[in-house]
């Protein structure tokens, strides 16, 4: 039996080759499918099961197996670093990897490294809510984001070739490190017409920086890919008609934002079963799945 490996910079070299729109069309087709699933008179095609969390020594690791019918079946395990973990296991951000079946045999046929892939799916996943609920008549112009991953790696990414009117970003992270100096250089080389500012986030411990709340209030978009567990920032910074992509909760106690700011929002997931039950800021805010676009 042969056994495919495609490493990082395999993927790298495949999906470098799609553009925001071709990304977001898949993602809508994807999605199109899952929400046809859960319909009144559900299609089985997709087959998609809550996914499971093991504790590990420095990580959460997350099973999340599917199926497409027409396409086949895979498994992807994502290893969370855990909150005792060490500044350096932290810093080297998400392992992940895909594995895919073989439909006849039942045998592993493929190790995809899913890091970047992981991270590109749900860029294309906010990038294409943002299109369908973010007004033409009023395109962004300063983003900001939170957090220095993967994650927020791939959407600032793609959200600047996508939103042309886009001039500043700004990007705030727990600590002014070397990941972060990394992403600013990379976006700096591929995005040179962007004001590309970062700082560190202001401790909860005290209170906002003026900076930090104006940063916040400016804001058009605001990506967030954090493990916190108390908001980044208070529901009254938050202009009405920003556009908010929360990434980081997956436990019910982590929470980027408050309950006043969800309570305001119109409030779109990818799941309400998932996020009914994973999302801190959606369980605190005690909304029920009638409040939520799925």
């Amino acid at each position: 039996m042969s056994l495919l490996v495609l490493s990082k910079s395999d993927v790298a070299a495949v999906t470098s080759r799609f553009n925001p729109d071709e990304l977001t069309d898949l993602m809508a087709s994807v999605f199109a499918l899952l929400s046809e699933g859960n319909g009144p008179s559900p299609l089985r095609e997709i087959h998609q099961p809550h996914r499971t969390s093991l504790p590990m020594l420095n990580h959460t690791a997350l099973f999340m197996p599917s199926r497409i019918d027409s396409v086949g079946t895979a498994v992807k395990v994502v290893s969370v670093p855990s909150s005792s973990a060490s500044q350096e296991t932290k810093e080297r951000g998400l392992p992940a990897s895909t594995l895919v079946l073989n439909e006849s045999s039942g045998n592993v046929k493929a190790i995809v490294n899913a890091r970047q892939l992981t991270a590109l799916r749900n860029a294309a996943g906010s990038l294409l809510a943002t299109r369908l609920l973010v007004a033409p008549s009023k395109p962004p112009f300063s983003l900001l984001a939170v957090g220095a991953g993967a994650q927020i790696a791939a959407h600032v990414d793609l959200f600047l070739r996508h939103f042309r009117t886009l001039t500043s970003c700004t990007i705030y992270n727990r600590s002014l490190n070397s990941r972060l100096a990394s992403l600013l250089s990379t976006l700096a080389q591929r995005h040179p017409d962007i004001k590309l500012t970062a700082d560190a986030l202001p401790s909860h411990d005290s209170p906002p920086t003026r900076t930090y709340e104006e940063v916040v209030r400016n804001a058009d978009i605001i990506i967030t890919a954090t493990s916190s567990t108390e908001p980044l920032f208070p529901s009254a910074f938050v202009k009405s008609g920003c556009h908010l992509c929360l990434i980081g909760s997956y436990k019910p106690e982590m929470h980027e934002i408050d309950s006043e700011l969800i309570r305001r929002a119109r409030v779109v997931v990818d799941s309400k079963e998932a996020s009914m039950a994973e999302a801190g800021e959606i369980i605190d805010a005690r909304l029920n799945p009638s409040d939520l676009t799925e």
